[in-house]
């Protein structure tokens, strides 16, 4: 038997031991009495006396017994001393679980050196207060700076355990769109683990030694020069798009850090060649989300629409093609 309420940000819930979990360590039969809660945090709470046995405190290892009762009890604070900010923000979705937002181009996400304020996380908290008492202030997952599109954030401690492990067994469904320089002869799957570049920080690379990565893409439309691509992600490790494609030879238009110097097609309309000269990023978009809803358990999902920037691009290029 378990009953849970909130108030605030201070939660409180019990659950009595059964027989099919008597005998075994109070941190395992936590987590299996309150799946809501990862266990690093059912642990911290163990150990600030905050989950008890039978009104006591008690070691994560110590045993625990059929009809022991557990009870948590905790206040919520703040995971870290971010600052709210009256930010613009385009949210697509939100309900009690999840809020999806389409992130513009120039956002940075989370804030790190160099962008303290100003960025996407600064503007939730501001919006959605709730979210300074959850990691990350519930951003399971990021976009760069200049990439745009689909995000999903966690309202809630359980949302936020939920979308983590789908992110982790690969079951959330990310697709982009992308524009890349040469031409390809069709789809395929590039499987190249990543890790960090040996001779700049910023950027990654693609290593024998790295974390598994895994993108899929296909052709959407073939120009001169280019090639318009749906890509998937299997994998979501910082860059990968952009490596992977530059790894292949076929690199995102705009990308200063892997796109190398600007090729611009032979005898192409000036209108193609300010396209390319003048396109402020790489022309990169997160174009659809689908996941399963934490509370729910159905499968939902959005899309967003090209953004402008990159809806000229490839209307330059279609003239361009049509010309040739």
């Amino acid at each position: 038997m378990s009953y849970y309420y909130a108030m605030n940000s201070r939660i409180l819930k019990q659950a009595m031991v059964p027989d099919t979990l008597s005998g075994q360590r109070l941190d395992q039969v936590a987590a299996k009495l309150f799946p809501d809660y990862s266990r690093a945090r059912l642990q911290s709470w163990i150990k600030a006396s905050q989950l008890l046995v039978n009104g006591e405190s008690m070691r994560p290892k110590d045993k625990v017994y059929q009809e022991d009762l557990l009870a948590i009890d905790s206040e919520l604070v703040a995971e870290e001393s971010w600052v709210a900010e009256a930010l613009p923000l385009k949210v697509v979705y939100q309900d009690d679980a999840l809020i999806v937002i389409d992130k513009p181009s120039g956002s940075v996400v989370h804030p790190a050196a160099g962008h303290r304020s100003g960025t996407l996380l600064n503007g939730l908290l501001h919006q959605f207060p709730e979210l300074q008492y959850v990691p990350r202030a519930g951003i399971v997952h990021r976009l760069d700076k200049d990439t745009t599109g689909l995000m999903v954030v966690a309202r809630t401690l359980t949302a936020h355990k939920d979308l983590v492990a789908q992110l982790s067994d690969r079951s959330v469904s990310r697709e982009y769109e992308a524009v890349v320089v040469n031409v390809m002869t069709g789809g395929g799957t590039v499987n190249a683990p990543l890790g960090r570049n040996p001779t700049n920080r910023k950027k990654r690379a693609v290593r024998e030694d790295g974390q598994e990565a895994i993108t899929h893409y296909k052709v959407i439309q073939r120009f001169r020069a280019h090639t318009h691509i749906k890509v998937r992600l299997e994998t979501g490790r910082t860059h990968q798009i952009r490596v992977h494609m530059s790894h292949i030879h076929y690199p995102i238009v705009g990308d200063a850090l892997y796109g190398g110097r600007l090729r611009v097609p032979k005898a192409c309309s000036e209108e193609l060649v300010m396209a390319l000269r003048n396109f402020p990023r790489q022309a990169l978009h997160a174009r659809s989300l689908t996941l399963r809803h934490p509370i729910s358990r159905e499968n939902i999902g959005w899309s967003s629409e090209l953004p402008a920037d990159m809806q000229h691009l490839i209307q330059a290029l279609e003239a361009d093609l049509k010309c040739n």
